[in-house]
């Protein structure tokens, strides 16, 4: 009986072996400030990229750096800052001076140990969103809570108080979004145990965690002045991959002679929106679906195994239908309208942030104006209609919401369009 009993607890889904914390869910929790003294040419730079970058010496500080062994990074948080600072020194090398000068070539010193770091880790050598928002943070009490007033950056773009809020606002999205991780295995093993009530039970969590994720990213609006984002910020963050700014990619010396090609930077980069997808048996079309699946390749590998793998499982979706009662139909549609209201609402952010600063800057070309909004007129042209991961950026995210509109069961789905 005993064995029997021992064989079911080791069937049920877990998160144990996939890096994801009790507290902090995809967050790394505690990351280190410091790298061992060997590697503090490095920090010495990294630590200073705004204000280096303003006097237009990034490169030139870069061009100088001895090159580092990385061998000595031992444990996986010496890698994750290693990777989170020499990430940021990368993306202020190459657009210190913006989408005029470009560079085609990462220089030895840098290229090299990034590269190393980046294979070990499994992460691409260029920013993502696992450095600069999941490895990115520390509380200045230690004691103190998890909110925008008690917590900073360890390394940062240029962009002041706004690249600040940029990065903990995703970072308190990220947070918001824990108690939904965290009952993705009681979903799944309802599901598989025919147990309704702890999958009702895990799916009404769930809809409410996706509602706080909504009410952090509000305060973007708060912490982000919109003109230093798309004028300052929004270029860093930027990749060399259908990029019309750097065509050829980059190269990155000591590691290859061909340029590579990688993308920037991109919230489809967190692993928590494809998690839920997954759960809910979100159908993208086939353009979204293959961007979206490409995008976890920029993810640490333990979180794309995870998403992976809750795709493996018994449809929920079918589930539900298959019990036909109106307690569990109304609790998984209503976790999809939250889902649904998320996307809608990161729509929003996109526009304020994006499409009125580019047509904004549009017009001050036009006009031949420099000095009334110079800074958002300073703003890559290329980017104006794409996200800084490449993808158009508002017809993507417009699909990716109707394919979760789509998800709702037919009764609930009719009613959302006549509402519509």
């Amino acid at each position: 009986m005993a064995s029997a009993e021992t064989d079911q607890t080791e069937a049920l889904f877990s998160l144990k072996s996939y890096h994801v914390s009790e507290e902090l869910g995809f967050i790394l929790p505690d990351p280190l400030e410091e790298l061992p003294p060997y590697y503090q040419p490095w920090m010495d730079i990294a630590l200073r990229i705004p204000e280096l970058a303003q006097s237009h010496e990034l490169r030139s500080r870069i061009n100088k750096m001895p090159l580092l062994s990385s061998n000595f990074l031992q444990k996986h948080k010496e890698l994750r800052l290693a990777h989170l600072a020499l990430s940021m020194m990368t993306m202020g090398y190459v657009w210190e001076e913006g989408e005029k000068d470009t560079v085609e070539i990462l220089p030895r010193s840098l290229a090299v140990p990034y590269w190393e770091v980046s294979q070990r880790l499994g992460l691409p050598p260029i920013i993502t969103h696992a450095d600069a928002v999941l490895a990115n943070w520390k509380r200045k009490d230690p004691d103190g809570p998890f909110n925008m007033e008690n917590l900073e950056l360890l390394v940062s773009l240029p962009g002041g108080e706004s690249a600040r809020g940029f990065f903990l606002v995703t970072l308190l999205v990220e947070l918001a979004g824990v108690p939904a991780v965290k009952n993705i295995p009681t979903v799944i093993n309802g599901v598989r145990c025919g147990d309704t009530e702890a999958v009702a039970r895990g799916l009404e969590i769930i809809s409410r965690s996706i509602e706080d994720m909504t009410d952090a990213l509000k305060l973007m609006q708060v912490h982000v002045d919109p003109s230093v984002f798309y004028g300052i910020m929004r270029i860093y963050l930027s990749g060399w991959k259908d990029n019309p700014c750097m065509p050829k990619g980059l190269v990155y010396e000591g590691v290859q002679t061909a340029p590579m090609r990688y993308s920037g930077g991109s919230a489809a980069q967190s692993s928590l929106l494809h998690c839920f997808d997954e759960l809910l048996g979100v159908k993208h079309e086939p353009k979204s679906a293959s961007f979206l699946i490409y995008m976890r390749d920029y993810m640490p590998p333990l979180h794309k195994k995870l998403i992976n793998d809750i795709s493996l499982q018994p449809s929920l979706r079918s589930f539900v239908q298959q019990q036909d009662r109106k307690d569990l139909n109304n609790v998984f549609d209503l976790c999809v309208k939250k889902l649904l209201a998320l996307r809608s609402y990161h729509i929003n952010v996109v526009s304020r942030f994006i499409t009125v600063p580019a047509a904004r800057a549009r017009q001050l070309r036009d006009q031949n104006h420099n000095s009334d909004g110079e800074m958002i007129s300073r703003a890559p042209t290329a980017l104006e209609e794409r996200g800084t991961g490449g993808s158009s950026i508002m017809s993507f995210l417009k699909t990716v919401r109707d394919q979760t509109k789509d998800t709702l069961l037919p009764e609930a789905s009719r009613e959302i369009k006549h509402h519509s």
